[in-house]
């Protein structure tokens, strides 16, 4: 009688262990984890330890994450929210983030969170996937989010926006400074009336470039000049603002702009409007994100360390994950000014 054979899906085999590495390797099962452990690999000598990481790549030995999180309580992930994934600011400000991370084997969950709303929902089912701390850029002035981290116990830092209450540790840049820098170029190029396109008030960003931007009048002696409010750090919010701006009845001679998109649709309204940067009205924006070296003309605006901002952000949030962290504290890095062609010497025209 003929044997019949057993036909269909090839069996997939078992995933190798940290027993087949040990046993590949020649070494105890404990000196194997050590090995592949990040923290405590330091402990094995340099020879057992390309042994074991020889062994573990010829088998293609996988870390079972979710096994070492029942052991450990860790997962090795972080969160971090953004509140606008189309902005060229936040790249390399997650590039920070993810170098501190990938220095310690974190992995990243990157989530746009574009209001409060979706900003709980996103937060809770982070934390159902047991993320070990959270990176947040989108936090408001009396933002209930965080409240709701801080009763969840969970580390978590803000970065590019602090929070007023001080409740979570923050890396911002130093906003004041930035207006200042702006305002000091314009007027030291002869500017006296200079306008400010504010970002939303609603934000710590838009408040504390607006203060920063009134205290730099004071400090230079400067009349009091317009302030329009836009709607969100965005081009067409940057548009209907100089819209606004410009039919004034005294245009002013320069324009201070939140950030480089809300620079960007001043520009529009001015070509809109038949004028000319800088011939007609000088403009700064704030940011120097990618590409506005490259408008017509290069836009003046003040520089961030973004790619620092993230970096910063995320060790401050490993600290406070080891436990090492003191009281939350804010980190204020410095910007600095890059004169571009969007500003020159004011042209005197009579009736402005």
């Amino acid at each position: 009688m003929a044997s019949s054979s057993r036909t269909g899906p090839a069996a997939v085999s078992a995933p190798v262990t940290i027993r087949d590495v040990a046993q590949a390797a020649g070494v105890h099962v404990s000196t194997v984890s050590r090995a592949l452990d990040p923290r405590r690999r330091s402990l094995i000598s340099a020879e057992v330890l390309a042994q074991v990481e020889a062994a573990a790549r010829k088998l293609g030995y996988r870390p079972n994450r979710a096994a070492s999180a029942l052991r450990t309580g860790r997962t090795h992930t972080i969160g971090v929210l953004l509140p606008d994934i189309t902005n060229a600011v936040f790249p390399p400000i997650l590039e920070g983030i993810e170098a501190s991370a990938a220095s310690r084997h974190y992995f990243m969950l990157m989530a746009h969170a574009a209001d409060n709303g979706t900003a709980r929902a996103i937060v809770e089912r982070m934390l159902a996937q047991r993320v070990d701390g959270l990176v947040m850029a989108t936090a408001t002035r009396d933002d209930p989010l965080i409240d709701f981290v801080t009763a969840a116990g969970i580390p978590a830092v803000l970065v590019n926006r602090a929070d007023d209450s001080g409740r979570l540790g923050a890396v911002v840049s130093d906003d004041r400074l930035a207006m200042k820098l702006a305002v000091d170029h314009l007027a030291q190029l002869g500017h006296v009336r200079i306008a400010h396109l504010a970002g939303p008030q609603n934000l710590p960003t838009g408040v504390g470039r607006r203060q920063g931007f009134e205290q730099a009048l004071r400090d230079r002696g400067i009349k009091p000049s317009p302030i329009i409010e836009c709607t969100a750090y965005s081009r067409d919010a940057g548009r209907l603002a100089m819209q606004q701006l410009l039919a004034r009845p005294k245009r002013p001679q320069a324009v201070v702009c939140c950030n480089d998109l809300v620079a960007l649709g001043a520009y529009d309204a001015m070509l809109a409007a038949g004028l000319q940067v800088p011939h007609d009205l000088s403009i700064t924006g704030h940011n120097d994100m990618p590409l506005v070296d490259l408008v017509s003309p290069p836009l003046t605006t003040v520089r961030l360390p973004h790619r620092e901002l993230g970096w910063r952000a995320a060790e401050m949030l490993f600290e406070s994950i080891a436990g090492e962290a003191g009281s939350a504290s804010t980190v204020v890095l410095r910007p600095e000014l890059v004169v571009r062609a969007s500003t020159a010497a004011p042209r005197v025209l009579a009736g402005h």
